[in-house]
C-alpha cells in the first residue's frame, strides 16, 4: 500500500478530489500521517482538483443545467431550494457548498443554471476549496493519530482482552451445556 501511494496517491488524490473527494482527501491526510505522502502536498493537490473540479460542473450547469436536471429526479427537488439560497446567499453558498453531503457535484451544476458570473464563482470557489482541502485533511492526519493510539492501547491491553473473550466463550459454553 505504501509504495502505492507513494507512486499513485497524488494521481488518485487529485482524481478523486475533482469528485467527491473527501475520502480519499482524508485517507491522504492519514497517509501523511503515516509518512507516506506529504501533507502540504495533499493539501494543494486537493484544493487544486476540488477548485478545477467545481469549476468543471459549474460550466456544464451552464451550458446543460437544465437538461442534466432533468434526468436526475432527486436532484431536481432539491434545486429550487438551492437557487432560492443561491439568490439571497450568493458568496457563502458558493463557499461551503462543497461541505453540504449530496452537493458537492450538484451543486455547482444547479449554481451554473442559475446565471452567476464565472468569475464571482471562481473567486469564492477558490476560497472554498482552501478552506476545504486542509480542513478534511486535517481531520485524516488527526484521525491517523487517534488510531494508532488505539491500536497502541490495544496491543497494550490484548493479554487481558484475550483472557476476557476465553473466559465469556467458557462460562457461556458451560452455561449452555448445564442448561
Amino acid at each position: 500500500m505504501q509504495q502505492f501511494l507513494e507512486n499513485y496517491g497524488y494521481f488518485a488524490l487529485f482524481v478523486g478530489s475533482l469528485l467527491e473527494g473527501e475520502t480519499i482527501l482524508a485517507f491522504a491526510g492519514y497517509a501523511a500521517h503515516l509518512g507516506w505522502m506529504s501533507f502540504p502536498m495533499v493539501v494543494i493537490v486537493a484544493a487544486v482538483g476540488g477548485f478545477l473540479g467545481d469549476q468543471c460542473f459549474f460550466f456544464l450547469g451552464r451550458r446543460y443545467g437544465d437538461r442534466l436536471l432533468g434526468r436526475f429526479p432527486k436532484l431536481a427537488a432539491k434545486a429550487p431550494r438551492v437557487k432560492a439560497l443561491l439568490c439571497r446567499w450568493d458568496a457563502p453558498l458558493v463557499v461551503m457548498i462543497r461541505f453540504m453531503y449530496g452537493l458537492r457535484i450538484a451543486g455547482p451544476i444547479i449554481i451554473g443554471s442559475c446565471g452567476i458570473s464565472a468569475w464571482r464563482l471562481a473567486f469564492f470557489n477558490l476560497i472554498g476549496a482552501l478552506i476545504w482541502a486542509p480542513a478534511v485533511a486535517t481531520a485524516g492526519y488527526l484521525a491517523g493519530h487517534a488510531v494508532q493510539r488505539i491500536l497502541r492501547d490495544i496491543h497494550e491491553a490484548q493479554t487481558v482482552l484475550i483472557l476476557i473473550v476465553v473466559s465469556a466463550l467458557v462460562i457461556g459454553w458451560l452455561i449452555y451445556r448445564r442448561r
